[in-house]
């Protein structure tokens, strides 16, 4: 990723942080956006939300849901629903295997981050993942505390 980073055209719209926190994430897909164009308008000026949103795959098809996209104000005539279920595109055999890891294994799927990429088309990066109880969040954060702990040590020593 470091590499798109650098390019011009690669823009993260919207991040999920509280992801990471909340879920123990096991691997990530990326997925397209089935958008109409004043969405997309709309993603390029002022951004949009994916923080209470989630993914699931119902009837054969993947969507995300309760995902925000700000109204674009030049789209009066036709304008687009803020919050509606946007269709996400993914490969037969990955939709196949996002239901296995919903259905059977209890997974859930989390949106984690919303960008344009190196082309300019937008894209969603979901996580496949678990969520965590309130004494792995504690863990997780007093591990996070103990690293910090340990640089300052490191960099006093140095």
């Amino acid at each position: 990723m470091a590499k798109q980073k650098s390019d011009p055209n690669y823009k993260v719209i919207a991040e999920n942080r509280r992801a990471r926190f909340d879920y123990a994430i096991d691997r990530d897909v990326e997925c397209g956006i089935q958008l109409q164009g004043s969405e997309v308008k709309s993603l390029r000026q002022h951004g949009g939300n994916i923080a209470e949103s989630y993914a699931a795959v119902e009837n054969g098809e993947l969507w995300l849901v309760n995902s925000y996209i700000a109204p674009y104000e030049q789209a009066k005539m036709f304008p687009h629903e803020e919050r509606r279920r946007r269709k996400l595109l993914v490969s037969r055999k990955e939709l196949s295997d996002l239901w296995s890891a919903t259905q059977r294994k209890g997974m859930t799927l989390v949106p984690l981050v919303m960008y344009f990429n190196h082309r300019g088309i937008a894209k969603i990066k979901l996580g496949v993942a678990k969520g965590k109880q309130n004494h792995d969040k504690r863990e997780t954060a007093a591990k996070r505390d103990w690293n910090r702990q340990k640089q300052r040590l490191l960099k006093d020593n140095a």
